[in-house]
């Protein structure tokens, strides 16, 4: 019996469209997705035991808090979890470069992009997109 297990990605976007066009562009590489609208939904997810590999998240949120704060609350019960963060406010961005195990993505972006943003924040054993 194999350890494997597909990795997967939560993904937290409040704008329908985009949210199912990263979610089907994940899916057909490989990944599992959990996509949720907003913060509180993701922390629940988290909360649950959910698996989570990478989280995928917009920074404009409606609800309680935004995509940076879900990445910090999410940080501190996992450290190393990797983040991608996405948004068409690019000043908003600016301040999360540099952060480890993380990346930005500014808005708009390719669903092949946002692949290969995932792709390149998973250990080389995650590799679910490996051509």
């Amino acid at each position: 019996m194999s350890d494997f297990r597909v990795p997967v990605v939560l993904v937290v976007e409040d704008e329908f469209l985009i949210g199912e066009m990263v979610a089907d562009a994940l899916n057909e590489r490989g990944f599992g997705v959990h996509l949720v609208s907003e913060a509180d939904q993701a922390l629940a997810y988290l909360a649950s035991g959910g698996p989570v590999d990478v989280l995928f998240t917009d920074i404009n949120l409606p609800g309680s808090m935004d995509g940076a704060a879900l990445a910090a609350q999410a940080r501190a019960a996992r450290p190393d979890l990797p983040v991608i963060y996405a948004s068409g406010r690019w000043n908003l961005l600016e301040n999360l470069r540099g952060e480890p195990h993380s990346m930005v993505l500014p808005k708009p972006y390719s669903p092949v992009r946002a692949c290969l943003a995932v792709e390149r924040l998973l250990p080389p054993a995650h590799g679910a997109c490996a051509d």
